[in-house]
């Protein structure tokens, strides 16, 4: 990281505002019962974006980074996949750059792993031994 740069952890504001809204609410929290207060979405959003820069274990991000623990990082990223919010904002940012024109489609490659195949191909049938004098089975 060159001197004067942002952590690659730390997100952008331009980036948080496109992606906040796309965030689930959480559920208000009941305020007879005692706990913890909850950690800032974008906060989490560090923590998580930390530990897969680094490749540190999720039990082992360091709680005086201000990130949360490791396991609210890692239940905040469940829930975020649970809701789509990946997708969406992969659909929105594609948006924005074809609406900008940033977009050069003909160099896209679509493989099986993105994309669903259509049907499946004809079942292979078993090959059947052809070596000559093969014994056969005695157990049968």
């Amino acid at each position: 990281m060159r001197r004067g740069e942002q952590p690659p952890w730390i997100v952008p504001d331009g980036l948080w505002q496109r992606m906040e809204p796309l965030l689930p609410k959480p559920v208000p929290r009941d305020p007879r019962r005692p706990g913890r207060n909850r950690i800032p979405d974008r906060q989490v959003l560090c923590g998580i974006l930390f530990v897969l820069h680094t490749g540190i274990q999720w039990e082992f991000l360091p709680q005086e980074l201000g990130f949360g623990s490791g396991m609210t990082c890692w239940r905040r990223l469940e829930a975020w996949n649970r809701a789509g919010v990946w997708q969406q904002l992969h659909e929105l940012l594609l948006a924005e750059l074809q609406g900008a024109g940033k977009l050069d489609w003909s160099r896209a490659v679509i493989d099986s792993s993105h994309v669903r195949a259509a049907r499946r191909g004809p079942k292979a049938a078993r090959a059947r031994s052809t070596a000559p004098g093969r014994a056969r089975s005695t157990t049968s």
